[in-house]
């Protein structure tokens, strides 16, 4: 399971990252330089950089307010499609008490 990072040390990551980007050749050298200075994984700031520019439209993507809205989507609709499971088994064993071929 995932480890949860503070939002604050996210943002704190991103700024650096796009403060000094001018010292580095690329995003990622720049990611990997911050992520040392704050202990965290290379990878991670670097994705938190990349989701940081689509959120802020300067890239192409989903932004994060919209991965909200599709992640609580889809738990709703997990939660509705075992609510319909249950109505179908409910509803087949009711039928199956009223039929009169049971008695």
């Amino acid at each position: 399971m995932p480890k949860k990072i503070d939002p604050e040390l996210r943002a704190r990551a991103v700024r650096l990252v796009n403060d000094h980007l001018g010292e580095y050749q690329n995003v990622t050298a720049a990611s990997i330089a911050v992520a040392k200075q704050l202990g965290v994984s290379r990878e991670s700031v670097r994705r938190w950089v990349a989701q940081g520019a689509v959120d802020a439209g300067q890239r192409p993507g989903v932004t994060t307010a919209e991965l909200e809205e599709i992640r609580k989507l889809k738990a709703e609709n997990r939660r509705l499609r075992e609510d319909v499971a249950v109505l179908k088994a409910a509803t087949s064993f009711f039928v199956g008490e009223l039929d009169p071929r049971n008695r």
